[in-house]
């Protein structure tokens, strides 16, 4: 059951930044990408935003869909995204490549969102191809959790790149995520300070 959108009261993207944004995606997306949103309305934080923020991109491109679900109600859909927190994201092209985000991806974090719509949208990176070889010779899953802060100017580095492993493999799974809103993954990964990457 797709959450009925209401309408959007104040714009979470400032305006100024729209039009730039618009451009860059209308010069740089190839596929449609589906932005799928897991929310839960109470006892989420940042849920609320992360919706809108999700439903205003999708705004500035027909090739951007956002589609909400509800992380209880929708629990099925949930775990077929292997989605096990909220807020969540999920960028889906012309396939699943793995890559979730788990938080608002505002701040410092938005700009790697929006390279991550863009190369799910091309299925490829530009990652060196020594880079790409490297990553080919992966041939066991692998989970990737990159944990950040929206105040952290290093953390859009290792976000990017992420994403941009999950793209090159198939078994490369990147999860990226907002420590400030999962608080218990902090204490579990003794996380003191970020960028903080956790492999498997």
């Amino acid at each position: 059951s797709k959450i009925s959108l209401g309408a959007t009261k104040m714009s979470i993207i400032p305006e100024e930044h729209k039009k730039h944004i618009k451009e860059e995606l209308e010069k740089n997306l190839f596929d449609s990408v589906r932005l799928i949103v897991f929310t839960q309305e109470t006892e989420c934080q940042f849920c609320k935003q992360t919706r809108e923020l999700a439903e205003e991109v999708a705004t500035l491109s027909d090739k951007i869909r956002a589609e909400v679900y509800d992380f209880v109600k929708d629990n099925e859909k949930a775990k077929e995204y292997r989605v096990d927190k909220v807020p969540a994201i999920a960028i889906i092209g012309k396939k699943d490549y793995g890559i979730r985000i788990y938080g608002i991806p505002y701040g410092y974090e938005f700009n790697p969102f929006i390279e991550a719509i863009i190369n799910v949208s091309k299925g490829t990176t530009d990652l060196s191809e020594q880079t790409k070889e490297k990553l080919k010779s992966i041939d066991k899953p692998v989970h990737i959790q990159v944990f950040v802060t929206l105040t952290c100017p290093y953390c859009p580095i290792v976000t990017s790149l992420a994403h941009k492993f999950a793209i090159e493999n198939d078994l490369i799974r990147a999860d990226v995520i907002e420590v400030g809103e999962f608080p218990h993954l902090a204490q579990k990964y003794s996380i003191m300070g970020v960028p903080k990457v956790v492999i498997n």
